[in-house]
Protein backbone atom coordinates (compact mmCIF):
# COMPACT_ATOMS: atom_id res chain seq x y z
CA UNK A 1 0.00 0.00 0.00
CA UNK A 2 1.28 3.58 -1.41
CA UNK A 3 2.47 5.25 2.63
CA UNK A 4 1.12 8.62 3.03
CA UNK A 5 4.84 9.18 3.50
CA UNK A 6 6.08 8.60 0.53
CA UNK A 7 3.07 10.78 -1.42
CA UNK A 8 3.55 13.35 0.19
CA UNK A 9 7.58 13.15 -0.99
CA UNK A 10 5.76 12.67 -4.80
CA UNK A 11 3.60 15.25 -4.39
CA UNK A 12 6.52 17.57 -3.20
CA UNK A 13 8.70 17.14 -5.84
CA UNK A 14 5.45 17.45 -8.63
CA UNK A 15 4.83 21.12 -6.82
CA UNK A 16 8.24 22.01 -6.98
CA UNK A 17 8.62 21.02 -10.68
CA UNK A 18 5.77 22.24 -11.68
CA UNK A 19 6.59 25.62 -9.58
CA UNK A 20 10.13 26.05 -11.75
CA UNK A 21 8.23 25.31 -15.24
CA UNK A 22 5.86 28.32 -14.06
CA UNK A 23 8.79 30.47 -13.10
CA UNK A 24 10.74 29.89 -15.90
CA UNK A 25 7.77 30.81 -18.12
CA UNK A 26 6.76 33.33 -16.49
CA UNK A 27 10.31 35.02 -16.98
CA UNK A 28 9.81 34.75 -21.11
CA UNK A 29 6.13 35.64 -21.04
CA UNK A 30 4.78 39.11 -20.89
CA UNK A 31 1.79 38.37 -19.10
CA UNK A 32 1.63 36.09 -16.58
CA UNK A 33 -1.97 34.07 -15.49
CA UNK A 34 -3.52 35.04 -12.04
CA UNK A 35 -3.02 31.36 -10.83
CA UNK A 36 0.12 31.57 -12.18
CA UNK A 37 1.05 34.63 -9.70
CA UNK A 38 -0.96 33.03 -6.67
CA UNK A 39 1.02 29.67 -7.05
CA UNK A 40 4.88 31.58 -7.41
CA UNK A 41 3.95 34.32 -4.89
CA UNK A 42 2.47 31.92 -2.19
CA UNK A 43 4.75 28.95 -2.71
CA UNK A 44 6.58 29.51 0.43
CA UNK A 45 3.37 28.90 2.57
CA UNK A 46 2.80 25.66 0.58
CA UNK A 47 6.98 24.29 1.44
CA UNK A 48 6.01 25.23 4.72
CA UNK A 49 3.03 23.03 4.80
CA UNK A 50 4.43 20.22 3.31
CA UNK A 51 6.93 20.63 6.15
CA UNK A 52 4.19 20.37 9.03
CA UNK A 53 2.51 17.56 7.12
CA UNK A 54 5.88 15.74 7.80
CA UNK A 55 5.83 16.48 10.93
CA UNK A 56 2.58 15.26 12.08
CA UNK A 57 2.80 12.26 9.60
CA UNK A 58 5.25 9.47 11.83
CA UNK A 59 6.21 6.25 9.87
CA UNK A 60 3.42 4.01 9.70
CA UNK A 61 0.95 6.28 11.20
CA UNK A 62 -1.66 5.36 8.29
CA UNK A 63 -1.30 2.05 8.89
CA UNK A 64 -3.53 2.38 12.14
CA UNK A 65 -6.41 3.69 10.20
CA UNK A 66 -8.82 1.65 8.27
CA UNK A 67 -8.41 1.25 4.60
CA UNK A 68 -10.77 1.46 1.69
CA UNK A 69 -11.32 -1.31 -0.17
CA UNK A 70 -12.74 -0.22 -3.11
CA UNK A 71 -13.07 2.23 -5.72
CA UNK A 72 -10.79 5.15 -6.88
CA UNK A 73 -8.92 5.83 -3.46
CA UNK A 74 -8.62 1.82 -2.65
CA UNK A 75 -6.10 0.73 -0.42
CA UNK A 76 -5.79 4.85 1.40
CA UNK A 77 -6.91 5.45 4.56
CA UNK A 78 -11.15 6.33 4.21
CA UNK A 79 -10.52 9.31 6.14
CA UNK A 80 -7.97 10.66 3.74
CA UNK A 81 -10.65 10.09 0.90
CA UNK A 82 -13.62 12.03 2.86
CA UNK A 83 -10.63 14.56 2.80
CA UNK A 84 -10.22 14.31 -0.59
CA UNK A 85 -14.23 14.81 -1.63
CA UNK A 86 -14.54 17.74 0.84
CA UNK A 87 -11.46 19.49 -0.66
CA UNK A 88 -13.38 18.63 -4.31
CA UNK A 89 -16.45 19.41 -3.25
CA UNK A 90 -15.82 23.06 -1.74
CA UNK A 91 -13.47 23.60 -4.87
CA UNK A 92 -10.51 23.95 -2.09
CA UNK A 93 -12.12 25.79 0.53
CA UNK A 94 -12.49 24.17 4.12
CA UNK A 95 -14.79 25.39 6.84
CA UNK A 96 -15.25 23.74 9.84
CA UNK A 97 -19.40 23.96 9.42
CA UNK A 98 -19.09 21.97 5.79
CA UNK A 99 -16.50 19.54 7.28
CA UNK A 100 -19.25 19.04 10.30
CA UNK A 101 -21.69 18.36 8.24
CA UNK A 102 -19.93 16.22 5.36
CA UNK A 103 -18.56 13.99 8.51
CA UNK A 104 -21.92 13.50 9.85
CA UNK A 105 -23.46 12.67 6.25
CA UNK A 106 -20.73 9.99 6.96
CA UNK A 107 -21.34 7.93 9.79
CA UNK A 108 -24.70 7.83 8.92
CA UNK A 109 -23.39 4.73 7.36
CA UNK A 110 -20.31 4.20 9.21
CA UNK A 111 -18.91 5.72 12.35
CA UNK A 112 -15.44 6.92 12.34
CA UNK A 113 -13.18 6.14 15.31
CA UNK A 114 -11.35 8.70 17.28
CA UNK A 115 -8.03 7.98 15.84
CA UNK A 116 -9.78 9.12 12.26
CA UNK A 117 -11.41 12.31 13.27
CA UNK A 118 -7.83 13.65 15.15
CA UNK A 119 -6.26 12.67 12.00
CA UNK A 120 -8.84 14.81 9.48
CA UNK A 121 -6.94 18.32 9.67
CA UNK A 122 -3.39 16.23 8.62
CA UNK A 123 -5.54 14.90 5.85
CA UNK A 124 -7.13 17.64 4.93
CA UNK A 125 -3.57 19.38 4.84
CA UNK A 126 -2.32 16.33 2.45
CA UNK A 127 -5.36 16.67 0.21
CA UNK A 128 -5.19 20.70 -0.11
CA UNK A 129 -1.64 19.99 -1.19
CA UNK A 130 -2.79 17.07 -3.46
CA UNK A 131 -5.55 19.71 -4.92
CA UNK A 132 -2.49 22.35 -5.24
CA UNK A 133 -0.23 19.61 -7.22
CA UNK A 134 -2.85 18.97 -9.59
CA UNK A 135 -3.84 22.33 -10.75
CA UNK A 136 0.12 23.22 -10.47
CA UNK A 137 0.55 20.88 -12.89
CA UNK A 138 -2.08 21.57 -15.37
CA UNK A 139 -0.52 25.17 -14.97
CA UNK A 140 2.80 24.35 -15.96
CA UNK A 141 1.62 22.45 -19.16
CA UNK A 142 -0.95 25.09 -20.18
CA UNK A 143 2.33 27.17 -20.62
CA UNK A 144 4.15 24.42 -22.12
CA UNK A 145 1.36 24.10 -24.66
CA UNK A 146 1.15 27.92 -25.05
CA UNK A 147 5.39 28.27 -25.35
CA UNK A 148 5.01 25.44 -28.19
CA UNK A 149 2.52 27.86 -29.78
CA UNK A 150 4.64 30.69 -29.41
CA UNK A 151 7.30 29.68 -31.17
CA UNK A 152 5.41 28.56 -34.02
CA UNK A 153 3.33 31.58 -34.47
CA UNK A 154 7.47 33.04 -34.04
CA UNK A 155 8.19 30.85 -37.31
CA UNK A 156 5.48 31.64 -39.08
CA UNK A 157 4.84 35.21 -38.96
CA UNK A 158 8.35 35.32 -39.91
CA UNK A 159 8.30 33.49 -42.51
CA UNK A 160 5.03 35.35 -43.72
CA UNK A 161 7.30 38.70 -43.72
CA UNK A 162 10.39 37.57 -45.82
CA UNK A 163 9.47 34.08 -47.61
CA UNK A 164 5.77 33.98 -48.00
CA UNK A 165 5.88 31.34 -50.43
CA UNK A 166 7.55 28.77 -48.11
CA UNK A 167 4.64 29.49 -45.43
CA UNK A 168 2.79 26.55 -46.67
CA UNK A 169 5.94 24.32 -46.03
CA UNK A 170 5.92 25.78 -42.14
CA UNK A 171 2.62 24.71 -41.67
CA UNK A 172 3.43 21.23 -43.05
CA UNK A 173 5.64 21.45 -40.51
CA UNK A 174 3.94 22.09 -38.19
CA UNK A 175 0.72 19.59 -39.12
CA UNK A 176 3.61 16.62 -39.17
CA UNK A 177 4.83 17.51 -35.30
CA UNK A 178 0.96 16.76 -34.69
CA UNK A 179 0.72 19.92 -32.37
CA UNK A 180 -1.95 18.98 -29.06
CA UNK A 181 -5.23 20.15 -30.39
CA UNK A 182 -5.49 21.79 -26.67
CA UNK A 183 -7.02 24.69 -25.36
CA UNK A 184 -3.59 26.40 -24.41
CA UNK A 185 -2.28 26.00 -27.52
CA UNK A 186 -5.03 26.53 -29.65
CA UNK A 187 -5.93 29.76 -28.06
CA UNK A 188 -2.78 31.29 -27.57
CA UNK A 189 -1.72 30.45 -31.54
CA UNK A 190 -5.33 32.48 -32.57
CA UNK A 191 -4.15 35.00 -30.11
CA UNK A 192 -0.73 35.47 -32.30
CA UNK A 193 -1.98 34.80 -35.66
CA UNK A 194 -6.24 36.02 -35.89
CA UNK A 195 -6.31 39.28 -37.39
CA UNK A 196 -3.00 39.20 -39.44
CA UNK A 197 -3.70 38.90 -42.40
CA UNK A 198 -4.85 36.53 -45.14
CA UNK A 199 -1.03 34.37 -45.52
CA UNK A 200 -1.23 33.55 -41.63
CA UNK A 201 -4.89 33.04 -41.13
CA UNK A 202 -3.87 30.01 -43.25
CA UNK A 203 -2.51 27.77 -40.26
CA UNK A 204 -5.28 28.90 -38.55
CA UNK A 205 -8.18 27.57 -40.99
CA UNK A 206 -6.05 24.25 -41.05
CA UNK A 207 -6.80 24.31 -37.07
CA UNK A 208 -9.90 24.73 -37.64
CA UNK A 209 -10.72 21.94 -39.75
CA UNK A 210 -8.48 19.72 -37.52
CA UNK A 211 -10.66 20.43 -34.72
CA UNK A 212 -13.91 19.98 -36.72
CA UNK A 213 -13.33 16.46 -36.83
CA UNK A 214 -14.23 16.19 -33.29
CA UNK A 215 -16.83 18.63 -33.64
CA UNK A 216 -14.95 21.44 -31.73
CA UNK A 217 -14.16 25.31 -32.87
CA UNK A 218 -11.65 27.61 -32.27
CA UNK A 219 -13.82 29.68 -30.23
CA UNK A 220 -14.69 26.87 -28.19
CA UNK A 221 -11.80 25.93 -27.44
CA UNK A 222 -10.59 29.20 -26.54
CA UNK A 223 -13.83 29.91 -24.22
CA UNK A 224 -13.00 26.63 -22.46
CA UNK A 225 -9.31 27.57 -21.94
CA UNK A 226 -10.43 30.89 -20.59
CA UNK A 227 -12.80 29.12 -17.84
CA UNK A 228 -9.97 26.94 -17.04
CA UNK A 229 -7.87 29.27 -16.35
CA UNK A 230 -10.45 31.32 -14.04
CA UNK A 231 -11.08 28.03 -12.31
CA UNK A 232 -7.73 27.13 -11.85
CA UNK A 233 -7.52 30.78 -9.82
CA UNK A 234 -10.30 30.16 -7.50
CA UNK A 235 -8.86 26.75 -6.91
CA UNK A 236 -5.51 27.80 -5.82
CA UNK A 237 -6.51 30.85 -4.15
CA UNK A 238 -9.28 29.04 -1.43
CA UNK A 239 -6.75 26.06 -1.01
CA UNK A 240 -4.05 28.64 -0.33
CA UNK A 241 -6.71 29.97 2.05
CA UNK A 242 -7.48 26.91 3.50
CA UNK A 243 -4.27 26.08 4.08
CA UNK A 244 -4.08 29.22 6.26
CA UNK A 245 -7.35 28.20 8.21
CA UNK A 246 -6.41 24.89 8.94
CA UNK A 247 -4.48 26.19 11.95
CA UNK A 248 -6.34 28.28 13.42
CA UNK A 249 -9.20 25.96 14.01
CA UNK A 250 -10.23 24.57 17.04
CA UNK A 251 -10.00 21.13 16.31
CA UNK A 252 -10.75 19.66 19.91
CA UNK A 253 -13.93 21.32 19.37
CA UNK A 254 -14.52 19.60 16.22
CA UNK A 255 -13.75 16.13 17.20
CA UNK A 256 -15.59 16.74 20.03
CA UNK A 257 -18.95 17.70 18.17
CA UNK A 258 -18.37 14.66 15.77
CA UNK A 259 -17.08 12.22 17.67
CA UNK A 260 -19.93 8.89 17.83
CA UNK A 261 -18.07 8.03 20.75
CA UNK A 262 -18.75 11.13 22.26
CA UNK A 263 -22.63 11.28 22.04
CA UNK A 264 -22.94 8.00 23.63
CA UNK A 265 -20.93 8.96 26.92
CA UNK A 266 -22.34 12.02 27.56
CA UNK A 267 -25.27 9.79 27.87
CA UNK A 268 -23.81 8.79 31.11
CA UNK A 269 -26.84 8.24 33.38
CA UNK A 270 -24.38 9.97 36.98
CA UNK A 271 -24.24 12.86 34.78
CA UNK A 272 -20.96 13.50 35.19
CA UNK A 273 -19.65 13.13 31.88
CA UNK A 274 -20.51 16.18 30.39
CA UNK A 275 -19.56 18.30 33.16
CA UNK A 276 -15.67 17.23 33.12
CA UNK A 277 -12.74 19.23 31.41
CA UNK A 278 -11.63 18.39 28.12
CA UNK A 279 -8.55 16.42 29.65
CA UNK A 280 -10.56 14.11 31.51
CA UNK A 281 -13.35 13.13 28.55
CA UNK A 282 -10.45 12.79 26.09
CA UNK A 283 -9.00 10.77 28.83
CA UNK A 284 -12.04 8.52 28.82
CA UNK A 285 -12.70 8.55 24.78
CA UNK A 286 -8.94 7.11 24.67
CA UNK A 287 -10.11 4.90 27.25
CA UNK A 288 -12.83 3.70 25.33
CA UNK A 289 -9.97 3.71 22.29
CA UNK A 290 -8.26 0.99 24.06
CA UNK A 291 -10.68 -1.45 25.22
CA UNK A 292 -12.26 -1.38 21.43
CA UNK A 293 -8.51 -2.35 20.05
CA UNK A 294 -8.22 -5.56 22.46
CA UNK A 295 -11.72 -6.75 22.27
CA UNK A 296 -14.47 -7.51 19.74
CA UNK A 297 -16.34 -4.62 20.12
CA UNK A 298 -16.24 -1.23 17.95
CA UNK A 299 -15.39 2.30 19.81
CA UNK A 300 -19.33 3.03 19.67
CA UNK A 301 -20.10 -0.28 21.29
CA UNK A 302 -18.00 -0.16 24.05
CA UNK A 303 -19.03 3.24 25.09
CA UNK A 304 -22.71 2.11 24.49
CA UNK A 305 -21.60 -0.90 26.81
CA UNK A 306 -20.02 1.49 29.74
CA UNK A 307 -23.69 3.55 29.32
CA UNK A 308 -25.46 0.68 29.84
CA UNK A 309 -23.48 -0.94 32.75
CA UNK A 310 -23.91 2.71 34.26
CA UNK A 311 -27.94 2.71 33.92
CA UNK A 312 -28.43 -1.10 35.31
CA UNK A 313 -25.76 -0.04 38.18
CA UNK A 314 -27.93 2.66 38.86
CA UNK A 315 -30.94 1.05 38.92
CA UNK A 316 -30.13 -1.48 41.16
CA UNK A 317 -28.94 0.92 43.74
CA UNK A 318 -32.13 1.56 46.54
CA UNK A 319 -32.37 4.94 46.81
CA UNK A 320 -33.28 4.61 50.61
CA UNK A 321 -29.78 2.77 51.07
CA UNK A 322 -28.04 6.18 51.30
CA UNK A 323 -25.31 4.08 48.98
CA UNK A 324 -23.25 6.18 46.64
CA UNK A 325 -23.86 5.53 42.90
CA UNK A 326 -20.00 5.53 42.00
CA UNK A 327 -20.66 1.86 40.15
CA UNK A 328 -23.72 4.72 37.77
CA UNK A 329 -21.12 6.65 36.48
CA UNK A 330 -19.32 5.69 33.13
CA UNK A 331 -15.68 6.37 34.26
CA UNK A 332 -16.47 3.37 36.77
CA UNK A 333 -16.04 0.98 34.18
CA UNK A 334 -13.84 2.88 31.87
CA UNK A 335 -10.65 3.59 33.80
CA UNK A 336 -11.62 2.09 37.51
CA UNK A 337 -12.60 -1.05 39.12
CA UNK A 338 -15.33 -1.68 36.95
CA UNK A 339 -13.18 -2.17 33.71
CA UNK A 340 -12.69 -6.16 33.93
CA UNK A 341 -16.35 -6.14 33.73
CA UNK A 342 -16.49 -4.05 31.17
CA UNK A 343 -13.81 -5.87 29.70
CA UNK A 344 -15.75 -8.93 29.70
CA UNK A 345 -18.88 -7.76 28.01
CA UNK A 346 -15.84 -6.20 25.18
CA UNK A 347 -14.68 -9.95 24.87
CA UNK A 348 -11.21 -8.68 25.55
CA UNK A 349 -8.72 -11.83 26.15
CA UNK A 350 -6.04 -10.83 28.48
CA UNK A 351 -3.02 -11.89 27.63
CA UNK A 352 -1.27 -14.08 30.59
Amino acid sequence: APRLTDQLAMLEDALRQAQRQIAAAAQEAHAVSYASEWLLDNFYLIEEQISTAKRHLPKGYSRELPRLARGPSADCPRVYDIALETIAHGDGRVDTETLGRFVTAYQTVTALKLGELWAIPIMLRLALIENLRRVGVRIAAGWDERNLADSWADRMAETAEKDPKSLILVIADMARSNPPMVGAFVAELARRLQGRGPALALPLTWIEQRLSEAGLTIEQLVQSENQRQAADQVSISNSIGSLRVLGAIDWREFVESTSVVELTLVEDPAGVYGRMDFGTRDRYRHATEEIAKRGRLTEVEVARKAVDLARAAAAAVDPGSGMGTRAGHVGFYLIDKGLPELERAAEVHLAG
